[in-house]
Order: structure tokens, then C-alpha cells, then sequence
């Protein structure tokens, strides 16, 4: 039996929660970035345990983790789901991340939704997951591997979501290089869809950015930005949503 971290986090929140509850579960674990563009194809065995975890965006899962995800063989392997949100709402994601699991044979047997610090607008949830947020993973974590381990877990859990999924349209923040831009090439390499020029990174494919902001979180000379009006705009939209405290959550069946 191995156990996978198989994680999609653009800005780090996702691999920060991953990681909380991971060091509780099993401290080791072989860890599979689905931030990276890749063509390998992974396949598991039905002794495995897979923890998937995915920020919601828009109440949905990232269409490239989708597609990264749907080229897996779980044959059988045991999924425990993880969704990070900004402290808006998961909505869909779960039950997404469920359905694409399923469909590429994974047994899901868990779930949580947990929140981070939002990826845009980083005023909402700031500095989540927290100390009290890696208690509350942990105390997932050990719940989950003790039904594990009394053989109690079996089928999958009732996820909050609907079918079919909500429309998700993106949104129109797309960051873009500012004077003090290198072109040292580091955005474009570890942009995860491919939307920055690899000869000329100050330029960005605003149709193929998904506005995950990895190119703003890897960037050595913080030159690249969103533009501080639609950011205003934006925040000001989600201050109802994101306000008060949201709380993780567990599901088991």
C-alpha cells in the first residue's frame, strides 16, 4: 500500500491545508503536483490511498484538474477528497471532484472542504488555514484513519452539490507584467495552462489564463499584477459572501 498527495495549488493555500491534515493521516506520502504541465499518466492499486485535493473556483473544480485528474487509473484506489475555498462557498466542487474521481476509478470514501486564504482577494480569510484550521484537518485526519483502520469506512459519502454543475464563466481579473518584469521566464514556466510566452513572458493569452495566480506567487520581482480597479471591484462584490467565519467541514458515509 502507498499513500498519494495528489494536489492542484497554484498559490499554495491547497498544499498548506493538504499538508495539515496529511501530517496527521501519514506523515509520508509520495506527492503528485497537478499544478505542473505534464503528460504522465499515473495509475494506482486498489490498496492505495489518494488524497485529491483542489481549490474551488467559482463553486467548481478547475477544468485543467479535471482533465488532469481524468487521466488517472485509480483501478479501485481509495479517494479522500479535499476542496479549498476563500471563505465564499465550495457549492459544486465536491460533488465534482467526486463524480470525476469515480469515473476514473477511484473509491471515494471521504471529504472535506476546508478554507484558504482566497487566491484573488486575499482580505478574505487572510492567513488561512490557521492554527486552529490545522487542529480541526487534524482531527479529520485521525477520525478518518481510525474508521479506516476498524474497517468501518466503506461507500461514498452524501456531498452537498448539484448536477449538472453550476456555470462557471472564469473571471476577468488576468495579471499581467509590469516594468520591473525580467523575463527571466519563471511565470511561464510554472504558469499551469500555458497562458504566458515563453520568448516574451510580459505577454499573457488573457483566453487561456484561468486567473489562478501562480505567475503573481512565483514571481521573484513581484512584477506582475492585477489591475487594482477590477481588484476593488471584485472585493467589494465578495465582501458580503466572504465576510464571517466560514468552518472546515467533514464528510464521511
Amino acid at each position: 500500500m502507498a499513500v498519494y498527495q495528489i494536489v492542484f495549488s497554484p498559490t499554495g493555500g491547497v498544499r498548506k491545508a493538504a499538508g495539515f491534515f496529511m501530517a496527521s493521516f501519514c506523515p509520508e506520502s509520495v506527492y503528485i503536483n497537478l499544478t505542473e504541465r505534464s503528460e504522465e499518466v499515473f495509475s494506482f492499486r486498489q490498496e492505495d490511498i489518494c488524497i485529491v485535493a483542489v481549490p474551488s473556483y467559482g463553486g467548481r473544480v478547475p477544468a485543467i484538474a479535471v482533465s488532469r485528474l481524468q487521466r488517472m487509473n485509480g483501478n479501485g484506489a481509495r479517494a479522500i477528497l479535499l476542496a479549498v475555498y476563500g471563505n465564499r462557498a465550495y457549492e459544486d466542487t465536491l460533488a465534482e471532484l467526486q463524480d470525476t474521481l469515480t469515473d476514473s476509478g477511484f473509491s471515494c470514501i471521504a471529504a472535506i472542504a476546508a478554507v484558504a486564504e482566497h487566491s484573488i482577494m486575499r482580505q478574505f480569510a487572510a492567513g488561512r488555514p490557521d492554527r486552529q484550521d490545522e487542529k480541526e484537518l487534524a482531527m479529520f485526519a485521525e477520525a478518518i484513519r481510525r474508521r479506516m483502520e476498524a474497517g468501518t469506512l466503506s461507500g461514498c459519502p452524501d456531498l452537498p452539490g448539484n448536477r449538472p454543475y453550476r456555470e462557471y464563466g472564469g473571471v476577468p481579473m488576468k495579471p499581467q507584467a509590469g516594468e520591473g518584469c525580467s523575463r527571466c521566464g519563471i511565470c511561464a514556466k510554472e504558469c499551469p495552462v500555458g497562458a504566458i510566452d515563453m520568448a516574451d513572458p510580459s505577454k499573457t493569452d488573457a483566453k487561456s489564463c484561468i486567473s489562478c495566480m501562480r505567475c503573481l506567487s512565483v514571481c521573484p520581482q513581484g512584477a506582475r499584477r492585477v489591475n487594482k480597479a477590477l481588484l476593488a471591484v471584485g472585493g467589494m462584490k465578495l465582501k458580503k459572501a466572504c465576510s464571517g467565519y466560514k468552518k472546515n467541514e467533514l464528510f464521511l458515509p
